[in-house]
């Protein structure tokens, strides 16, 4: 963990220059180019189902992300910030604020109708853009403020996979969903019997991942179904669970995220109109992450402070909260990712979702990066890993 906390702000930055690079190749002369290399039909695919590159991506790289999503998940509900009840109760409910605020701003904004089903767009927070904004102002911040940040975006990352099982799988067959259940069941099994082996375990989320392709549910869910089977310890007692993630997640930070995101940040303005920018979608969605996210999180902090359910992170004030807030109003990968489940019939509406993504998180970026610049003034280097200033001899 303390190992994120001193991450430089490389993968964020990354994300940046992808998203901008996204939006010139969709603008430039050879945006027909751009959009034929990810919508362009396959001379040839091993599946069906996946006849484009975009959905590669969407359907079957962003697999691995969710994988790593869910080892990330796993860990810190065993042996991390997760594992202590007491601990998680501020994140938890913070994220769950974080959510159903930005939601609720959402639906007032756009007045629901044909907007309706993109609700949940900017519920979910970027933990790599958030963290990447944070490692801009290096050990500024307090090590207490970190952690909170990063566990509400995975209790946040939680909430998303349960929304996309749940509200974006519009038919599923079961008898596809019967097979996943083996497969999945027969991975439980693995773990039970302590098989300490990591290939059958990559085979077998292979297999589960082609089998959730066929239910009808996203088939990414089957990352996060696969890395929860995985053990924490093989029986010899080495890692298992924390060796792996850690060897996912580069490839994960620095190929996956920055390949769906130029696939899916393009947004061709050209012909649009003005509207594109004024229209009730994307002014909804960059309100819910600007407005939403920090009226909800940083609301639910200062009551659950006041009436005592949970003390606010440790040497943080209340500005610097209030910064965190902002930046979690950052919803890039997954919340271009629902934007896509949301509207599958609705290309426009895909593409003003992408500008309010896109505005939203940037505004939420910049802001939240100034509120902290200007208001934390104690280095990281003089607090421990709780956040707590040291005793002094």
């Amino acid at each position: 963990m303390r190992a994120l906390f001193v991450s430089d702000a490389s993968a964020g930055v990354l994300l940046i220059i992808v998203a901008a690079a996204a939006m010139l190749a969709a603008n430039s002369p050879f945006a027909y180019e751009y959009k034929q290399l990810f919508y362009g039909e396959l001379a040839w695919t091993p599946i069906p189902k996946l006849y484009d590159l975009h959905l590669w991506i969407n359907d079957g790289l962003m697999a691995i992300f969710f994988f790593v999503v869910g080892l990330e998940v796993k860990r810190e509900v065993l042996c991390g910030s997760l594992a202590d009840p007491a601990a998680r109760r501020l994140p938890m409910v913070a994220a769950a604020a974080g959510m159903l605020v930005p939601a609720a701003v959402y639906m007032a904004v756009s007045g629901g109708g044909e907007y309706t089903n993109g609700w949940a767009i900017p519920a979910a927070t970027d933990i790599a853009f958030a963290m990447g904004v944070l490692g801009l102002l290096g050990n500024r911040v307090p090590a207490s403020l970190r952690l909170f940040l990063l566990t509400v975006a995975i209790v946040d990352d939680i909430g998303a996979v349960l929304v996309i099982a749940i509200f974006y799988t519009p038919t599923i067959k079961m008898v596809w969903l019967l097979v996943s259940a083996v497969v999945f069941g027969l991975m439980l099994a693995m773990n039970r019997l302590k098989v300490g082996t990591l290939w059958p375990y990559i085979l077998m989320s292979a297999v589960l991942w082609y089998c959730v392709l066929n239910t009808g549910v996203h088939a990414t869910i089957a990352g996060v179904l696969a890395a929860l089977t995985i053990p924490l310890q093989r029986p010899d007692g080495n890692s298992m669970l924390e060796k792996l993630e850690h060897g996912l997640a580069p490839w994960s930070a620095y190929l996956v995220v920055p390949v769906f995101g130029f696939a899916n940040a393009g947004v061709a303005l050209g012909g649009m109109g003005i509207e594109a920018f004024t229209d009730p979608l994307p002014i909804a969605i960059a309100a819910g992450l600007v407005i939403g996210k920090q009226l909800g999180i940083f609301s639910i902090v200062f009551v659950s402070d006041k009436i005592g359910f949970a003390p606010r992170p440790a040497n943080a004030t209340w500005m610097e909260i209030w910064g965190i807030s902002i930046l979690c109003g950052i919803g890039f990968t997954m919340s271009l990712f629902i934007g896509g489940l949301a509207f599958p019939q609705q290309p426009l509406f895909v593409e003003e979702a992408k500008i309010g993504i896109l505005t939203g998180s940037a505004i939420s970026a910049i802001l939240g990066f100034i509120v902290l610049r200007l208001t934390t003034t104690h280095p990281e280097a003089e607090c421990d890993d709780r956040g707590e200033q040291p005793s002094q001899a």
